[in-house]
């Protein structure tokens, strides 16, 4: 293969075009060098996302990165730009582009290099290369699996300030491309934008631009999974706990340990894990119950009749003590004298008895309630309590989720 350092040396290789052009050119020097700093326009293509990591918080990506610039020292007579082998551009000035968040990356190399370098009559320079790179993203999982994430991939400088190059975008929002066809095994990309800012150093404040993506975490294949889960559970019967503890248990390992707060995913579970468990206590309590009448079936009828007599002696028994005091007052009241005033106490002594009747009668009414007459009446309420208290969890949990 011819090496670029031959190619230097041996001007005969190259075509004519090519030896004026980088006759006497000084690649070690950036283009106006002493005439203010070099803009460097910016422009990819997403090729392709291949995972979104919520455990390592980043994400891999291929892209083409596109980068155009003007050096005067390589402008030429002609109409047609000139397409160079991706080898020769190391005998050009190329911007020290880097990504800051990489953690790492590399330049696609089958069948070559994967660069392409173009020349234009007026100096102007395209370059691209084909990189994959996986970059850190730092992500608020709070809300998983109703999140939504932004992450960005920032191009710098790694050598130049503000002063020697300046990066932009070439076409603002359109400058990045791909994300609409883009398809993604759990996130959806929502939008997407750029920005330009600077990067400020101990060395001088660098150029730096920002493609930003929002993606959005595929509420329909969580809930897909929980609904298969959930049938598996229905026909479980009494593993549905431990069932249940390990698809937290699940959810915590596919997560990151580090940070300690409490994610939409582990509220969930943590209902649904309470409702099981609240199941099971309401089972053993029916079935206590159960064990300890025996005839149950037979004997509600008589046993609300023996508690409604039992309530009505209690009742009578207070209702005739009131009465033989108001006869007694009565009697009394007689003798003295008929007076407003004594009609006036015996109301009142009246109203006295019959007030602790009525408190009486509200205690064992609400007594009434927790008592509990027929064991079967446990599982009557509990089909009507756990499904409704269930919807009524899940309006709140999904309202808050979605719309705060």
């Amino acid at each position: 293969s011819v090496q670029i350092s031959d190619a230097e040396g041996k001007g005969e290789i190259l075509p004519p075009t090519i030896q004026n052009i980088i006759k006497g050119y000084n690649k070690y020097l950036r283009p106006f060098f002493d005439n203010g700093p070099v803009s460097v326009g910016m422009s990819l293509d997403i090729a392709s996302i291949d995972t979104i990591s919520e455990i390592n918080m980043d994400y891999t990506a291929t892209i083409f990165l596109r980068q155009r610039w003007t050096d005067e020292r390589l402008c030429f007579d002609g109409n047609k730009s000139l397409s160079l082998d991706g080898r020769l551009v190391e005998m050009l000035w190329v911007p020290d582009t880097f990504i800051v968040d990489s953690k790492k990356s590399f330049l696609h190399d089958i069948t070559v290099e994967n660069r392409l370098i173009r020349i234009y009559p007026n100096g102007t320079v395209l370059y691209a290369i084909r990189i994959t790179t996986t970059v850190a993203c730092s992500m608020d999982l709070t809300k998983y699996p109703m999140d939504k994430q932004t992450c960005t991939l920032q191009l710098e400088s790694w050598g130049y300030n503000i002063n020697d190059v300046m990066f932009y975008w070439t076409r603002g929002n359109d400058s990045v491309r791909g994300l609409d066809t883009l398809q993604l095994a759990q996130y959806t990309v929502e939008d997407h934008f750029t920005s330009v800012s600077e990067a400020v150093y101990e060395t001088g404040k660098n150029s730096l631009v920002t493609p930003s993506r929002k993606f959005e975490f595929s509420d329909s294949i969580f809930v897909k999974h929980f609904c298969e889960e959930f049938v598996f559970l229905c026909s479980t019967g009494v593993t549905t706990v431990l069932t249940m503890t390990t698809l937290m248990m699940g959810a915590r390992t596919s997560l990151p340990n580090a940070n300690c707060f409490i994610k939409a995913i582990d509220v969930y579970l943590g209902i649904c894990f309470s409702f099981i468990f609240g199941a099971l206590l309401e089972y053993a309590v029916a079935h206590f119950c159960t064990l300890h009448r025996p005839n149950s079936k037979e004997i509600p009828k008589d046993e609300d009749e023996g508690a409604e007599e039992e309530r009505n002696g209690v009742l009578a028994a207070v209702a005739n003590s009131c009465s033989a005091s108001d006869n007694t007052n009565k009697i009394d009241s007689d003798k003295g004298s008929k007076t407003s005033i004594s009609g006036k106490k015996e109301r009142n002594k009246h109203s006295g008895c019959s007030s602790p009747m009525s408190v009486m009668k509200s205690l064992f009414c609400i007594f009434d309630c927790f008592h509990v007459k027929n064991p079967y009446h446990i599982d009557n309420y509990a089909r009507f309590s756990f499904p409704l208290s269930f919807i009524i969890i899940n309006v709140f949990y999904w309202v808050y989720y979605l719309y705060f």
